[in-house]
């Protein structure tokens, strides 16, 4: 399972709008091939910093399934318009849970 990491900073003013985006998109994810969990979490000391938690089965499921695909284009049309900068990406493996 790999986790993908996405850090959005979010245009002054469109944080409303990009949340009730990305809960639409909630559900492209949930058909994504590959796709297993989605969840946002905004920033307490940034609010106009988003952090998308998305698990996927592989690497190649999101970077080469998933990504530049329709249902991609899909989701960026509902949000990308909010988006203050480029998204930052990166894809961590899990080496311990603990508890």
């Amino acid at each position: 399972m790999i986790l993908e990491i996405a850090q959005i900073e979010i245009k002054p003013g469109l944080e409303a709008e990009f949340e009730a985006g990305i809960t639409q998109a909630s559900a492209i994810f949930k058909e994504a091939k590959g796709c297993r969990h989605f969840e946002v979490r905004r920033s307490i000391e940034h609010p106009q910093r988003y952090r998308l938690l998305i698990h996927w089965d592989t690497l190649e499921a999101h970077t080469k399934d998933f990504t530049g695909s329709q249902p991609w284009q899909d989701y960026r049309a509902l949000v990308s318009h909010c988006f203050a900068g480029p998204v930052s990406v990166e894809h961590a493996e899990q080496v311990l849970k603990a508890f």
